[in-house]
């Protein structure tokens, strides 16, 4: 296997990691992909959040609102993974369903990833709602 295999298998399994840490409400386990400095761009922001710690202030505001979505499903499906180095780029569909009315959405993902330290940590994350 060369070294772009190697770190494409990698970011999938990091990927999957992520979601599933979200679904079990592990925060620590879905932030320990993300980058200090990952800037965060989704259709359901208020705006572009330029770092991590932007990131943890919108959160916090949302889950003190009751806000925070409650899945049962949320998946990375579709994935196209490029390695250049120790700088990664994943696309893929990730498919979410609420948990209590059974929603489906799918948004499409663009993740940028470096590899520090042999850990990837994404650096840019660009999620954009399909619309029906």
């Amino acid at each position: 296997m060369s070294f772009a295999e190697i770190g494409a298998a990698a970011i999938a399994a990091g990927i999957d990691d992520m979601y599933a840490s979200f679904l079990k409400g592990d925060r620590a386990g879905f932030d320990a992909h993300l980058h200090d400095d990952v800037t965060t761009w989704e259709t359901h922001l208020p705006g572009p959040l330029r770092t991590r710690r932007e990131l943890d202030t919108y959160r916090e505001t949302r889950d003190a609102a009751g806000e925070r979505p409650v899945l049962d499903v949320m998946a990375a499906t579709e994935k196209r993974i490029d390695v250049w180095g120790d700088t990664g780029v994943a696309r893929y569909v990730l498919v979410t369903r609420d948990a209590a009315g059974g929603e489906e959405q799918r948004s499409r993902v663009t993740d940028v990833l470096r590899c520090i330290d042999g850990e990837w940590r994404i650096v840019h994350h660009h999620s954009e709602l399909v619309r029906p």
